[in-house]
């Protein structure tokens, strides 16, 4: 007897979950023979896990290691642990972090919200500081350091259907993901490697024009971000310090960059929800001057978005800009998800705090990344401020435009 094949695919549930496992393990975070792989999820999540142990363990995995989370436990600390204790990180855990630049695992961590709610009745500044910072930092030295080969892929799941759909029909949003991450395509692992060729040619032609600043105008948007004269424009690609291409985002669609931290102004309206700290923020708006954040307010949610930003002294500060148009499969499959590494890939968006160290070269010392303006935080959220009314332009240093986006269609060759 013969599996029934999924809605879309025309493939059963094991063999899409397989293949699916294999574009995060094989083209994401491109696991090498006798490597350590870390798989961080929720608990919900332990099917998708126990698919993509095997497949790391097909593609030559020494160890597989998979760490649960679990919401309801976060919950419980900041409604009935010591307030002064939130945001706390297992000594045990921030030593085997640490090790990471010399035992280079591959990383796979897993996203999608299966209980979207289920702290929107506690205090937001708690929420917001009840993630654990130490550890958090020590992931992104290792991310910045270039020390481990990584991907972020979702993880279908009821609670995530129903905050999309309204109801819990996990077959939709599986054929949702499944056509965003290319997994429809006959040979899914050459269809991304053709994608990211032509994101790289996006990337050359914004690295020919030197644009000197971005601007997006578009209804509650008049927002100009300036770039570093060292910029460059990023793909989906990036590869370790040892060499390991991988693409840390599954799905990408953007071009992206690390401005000038002390060159934003304006203000800006968001697209999209957000969901961070698992709460869902509404209607956000910013205003910058002189590069920060000054000003924050929402529809629902700002209180979260408040406590990220206190988190350090440059969290209020622009660590990425990056640019998406309508053409993305994510954008055409007419949903929010709910989620930021999709809706992400939906359209442009900005990201207050932490800043990418690739875009200035290796060049550049870690200590020295502020002066060259690429912002250091604790800290990186994203948000989606594109669309078809937001126009989006490039400005050399003489403030001369050149359209970049126009009606969510991509105008620069």
């Amino acid at each position: 007897m013969t599996a029934a094949p999924d809605s879309s695919l025309g493939l059963t549930g094991d063999e899409r979950l397989r293949r699916y496992a294999e574009l995060a393990v094989r083209v994401g975070a491109n696991v090498q023979p006798g490597q350590e792989v870390v798989i961080t999820c929720l608990v919900e999540h332990a099917e998708i896990a126990r698919a993509i142990t095997r497949e790391a363990y097909r593609a030559g995995a020494k160890h597989v290691v998979v760490q649960y989370g679990d919401l309801h436990t976060r919950r419980a600390a900041i409604e009935l642990g010591p307030e002064e204790e939130l945001g706390w990180s297992p000594p045990y855990m921030l030593d085997w972090v640490r090790r990471w630049d010399e035992e280079n695992p591959a990383l796979i961590s897993l996203t999608g919200n299966p209980n979207p709610d289920l702290l929107a009745d506690l205090d937001p500044a708690l929420v917001g500081r009840s993630e654990a910072k130490d550890l958090r930092l020590a992931f992104l030295e290792n991310i910045r350091g270039r020390h481990i080969n990584w991907v972020i892929v979702a993880a279908p799941n009821e609670g995530w259907a129903k905050q999309v759909f309204g109801e819990p029909d996990v077959e939709r949003l599986w054929d949702a993901v499944a056509t965003a991450t290319r997994l429809t395509e006959p040979d899914p692992v050459a269809a991304w490697h053709a994608h990211a060729k032509k994101l790289e040619r996006r990337a050359d032609a914004l690295n020919d024009r030197g644009f000197d600043a971005i601007r997006f105008r578009g209804p509650g948007t008049d927002l100009t971000v300036g770039l570093m004269p060292a910029s460059r424009w990023l793909f989906a690609t990036f590869s370790t310090a040892a060499g390991i291409e991988h693409i840390p985002n599954i799905p990408t669609e953007e071009v992206f960059t690390s401005p000038d931290w002390r060159r934003t102004e304006g203000t800006v309206r968001s697209t999209y929800p957000l969901v961070t700290a698992g709460t869902r923020v509404s209607g956000l708006e910013a205003r910058f001057e002189q590069g920060k954040i000054v000003d924050v307010s929402a529809e629902s949610g700002a209180e979260i978005i408040k406590a990220q930003l206190a988190t350090d002294a440059q969290a209020p500060y622009l660590g990425e800009i990056a640019l998406v148009d309508g053409s993305s499969p994510v954008k055409q499959a007419g949903l929010v998800f709910c989620d930021t590494l999709f809706d992400e890939n939906a359209t442009c968006h900005i990201a207050f705090g932490d800043g990418l160290r690739e875009t200035v070269g290796e060049d550049v010392p870690p200590d020295k990344l502020l002066e060259h303006g690429v912002n250091v935080s604790g800290v990186h959220v994203d948000f989606m401020i594109g669309g078809h009314d937001v126009d989006v332009d490039g400005l050399d240093a003489d403030g001369n435009a050149t359209p970049i986006i126009r009606q969510d269609a991509w105008q620069l060759d």
